[in-house]
């Protein structure tokens, strides 16, 4: 079968290669075939593939297909590689990729661009695994590039809109500018081990001890994390996130859940050995990750649009990936991104079947009273709330508490930090689920019309309901009784080439410290719910009371506002300036525009000579010959 697994990233390109080329003639029958068989067909290949690696003495199994660039001392294969963590990654992709594929089959059924949808559906699902398992950082940053333009494309997908095309291209250009850190961290890496190919890399990092103080290394993991925080949305490349809901909610689930904004987090992991050598960067990628956390949590308190509280939350759950791993818990914070891309995925879906029971209304001051018109929908959202504010026994519950308690052991502030933002979470998730679900319909026209959503986009929920319960015991801590099998699992891709033992940390007061997140998390989910369970008006009566407060927030602390008044519009200004000065009056005035008025003006002047009357022109002639006879005789 290993002959065959390069068609697991090939499928979905050839999924979107009929479905945008034919697709639109073939009908929305031959394109739901395509568009689900080949990322099913991936699915399979992929299982298949984890379990031969598995099966390998060293859980690795690289795949080779020739060189790929050569010149000078680079060399760059043209490889697969498949082990603990791009293995687990590839069937998260596939995986969830086919329920959301599935989902949008119902979502998506009388849009008229469906043929284009999956095109751009299948080629992200491409993209994505090109970059988890690609054997170089070449390779890798050919499908970072080209998430980004999925991106731009599925964010932008109501492109006969205003906000959509303008939401993706403020994706685009915000990814852009965390690139040229990538660019610049792939380059220094280059220099300093001579290769681009990660296996050779990360052996060679294996024989280096830490850098004290600011090292290369600690430059080249710096501008990688920069390039993390443009492509998982961290501080402060944040901005383009929250906006991406203006696309299809199956796109919100993709992007948010389980694949491009998890790449940045991906990329750190697979590079975990590098970035031990810097612990300059560990600082800041721990500090910068609970700082998000926080700061994103608090944004989500107040927004009114449901999809947005869900954008924010992912912002700040990708904050608390960062954190983990910031503090050294490379599995913890892979866990976190294993379950919460479950969650979030059926928490994404579950607002779209809502969405799609309102027909469209999004305004979660216009809902409320619809627990028994969609019964699964809300059964479902309440297992992926549960398991996001981190409910004992729930797949978040494990992997945030890992997180929160190395978080204590790098800084007790950076712990506080996180269950500050896990209080916040708890408050907005029920907030949510209250004002949706609880308290009487406040559009009674709506609600009158409200209806569960086909099997098609039911049985995605229920899938990722369980997913959110139950794969958190997967990564039970030893503190509660277990042995946190996926740190196991994802050891020899994490410590790959490492020959010095790595320092454990020594034992705190975990359990202690779960109770009183725990604790803090189910108050406020307690109190978010029982504040608006009748409605909003308790939110209204806080506004008018400190409307500062109220206004900061929904406003997301103005910094769209700030980045427009004082980045963008002085960009705009010196472009312009340099436009006309450059453009305008140098290439165009001196250099086209003054030449030909000047053969204009001379051409105008020898016009005056042209009399055309044949005494002139003798005349003429007579001169021209009496100067040229004076000049030779003379």
């Amino acid at each position: 079968m290993n002959k065959y697994y390069w068609l697991i990233p090939i499928l979905p390109l050839l999924g979107s290669a009929f479905n945008g080329l034919l697709g639109k003639r073939a009908g929305k029958g031959a394109v739901t075939v395509v568009g689900l068989g080949v990322v099913l067909g991936s699915l399979l290949l992929a299982a298949s593939a984890f379990f031969a690696m598995k099966g390998m003495p060293d859980h690795r199994l690289v795949l080779n297909y020739g060189e790929w660039m050569a010149t000078g001392s680079l060399s760059v294969p043209f490889g697969l590689t498949i082990d603990p963590l791009s293995g687990t990654m590839m069937l998260v992709i596939t995986g969830i990729g086919f329920l959301i594929h599935l989902y949008s089959v119902g979502y998506m059924h009388e849009d008229e661009g469906y043929y284009r949808f999956f095109c751009y559906l299948n080629l992200f699902v491409f993209f994505m695994l090109t970059l988890v398992l690609g054997s170089s950082l070449v390779l890798m940053f050919v499908g970072w590039e080209g998430v980004g333009l999925c991106s731009y494309l599925l964010i932008g997908y109501f492109y006969e809109t205003d906000f959509a095309p303008d939401a993706g291209l403020k994706a685009f250009l915000t990814n852009r500018v965390g690139d040229l850190g990538v660019s610049i961290g792939m380059l220094v890496l280059f220099a300093a081990f001579g290769t681009l190919t990660v296996s050779d890399i990360l052996t060679q990092a294996g024989h280096l001890a830490p850098e004290v103080g600011f090292g290369v290394l600690t430059f080249a993991t710096l501008m990688l994390f920069f390039g993390a925080t443009g492509k998982s949305a961290q501080l402060p490349l944040y901005l383009w996130l929250p906006d991406a809901m203006a696309g299809p909610t199956p796109v919100s689930a993709l992007i948010h859940a389980a694949t491009m904004v998890t790449s940045g987090i991906y990329m750190i992991c697979r590079l975990a050995p590098v970035f031990t050598l810097a612990p300059i960067t560990m600082d800041v990628v721990a500090w910068v990750g609970g700082a998000t956390a926080l700061f994103a949590a608090t944004i989500g308190l107040v927004q009114r649009d449901i999809k947005k509280v869900l954008a924010y939350s992912t912002v700040s759950q990708l904050g608390y990936m960062f954190l983990g791993l910031g503090a050294s818990g490379f599995a913890a914070g892979f866990f976190h991104v294993f379950t919460h891309a479950w969650f979030k995925a059926l928490l994404f879906l579950g607002a779209g079947s809502v969405i799609h029971a309102l027909h469209h209304e999004q305004d979660l001051f216009k809902m409320g009273g619809l627990k028994s018109k969609t019964k699964i929908t809300f059964i479902t959202m309440v297992a992926g709330t549960v398991a996001i504010m981190g409910f004992p026994g729930t797949s978040g519950f494990f992997s945030k508490d890992e997180i929160l308690y190395l978080a204590f052991l790098k800084s007790p502030a950076l712990w506080v930090i996180g269950v500050l933002g896990a209080c916040c979470t708890s408050f907005y998730m029920w907030r949510l689920m209250a004002l949706t679900f609880w308290g009487e319909p406040r559009d009674h026209h709506a609600h009158d019309h409200a209806h569960e959503s086909p099997l098609t986009m039911t049985l995605p929920l229920m899938v990722l309901a369980l997913g959110s319960l139950f794969w958190g015991f997967w990564g039970v801590p030893e503190a509660f009784g277990g042995h946190f099998a996926v740190g196991e699992w994802l050891k020899p891709a994490l410590t790959y080439g490492q020959t010095h033992a790595a320092h454990g940390h020594h034992a705190g007061p975990a359990v202690l410290l779960a109770v009183i997140s725990t604790g803090l998390g189910l108050g406020f989910g307690f109190l978010g719910w029982k504040t608006f369970k009748n409605g909003p008006a308790p939110e209204l009566a806080f506004a008018a009371k400190f409307p500062f407060v109220h206004n900061l927030l929904l406003n997301k602390y103005y910094v769209d506002e700030g980045v427009e008044l004082y980045l963008l519009r002085p960009t705009r200004w010196f472009g312009n300036l340099l436009w006309k000065l450059f453009d305008v009056i140098l290439i165009d005035g001196v250099g086209v525009n003054l030449p030909g008025a000047l053969t204009r003006v001379f051409g105008d002047f020898t016009a005056l000579l042209q009399t055309g009357r044949v005494r002139n022109y003798a005349l003429s002639m007579a001169l021209g010959t009496a100067v040229l006879l004076y000049v030779f005789l003379k």
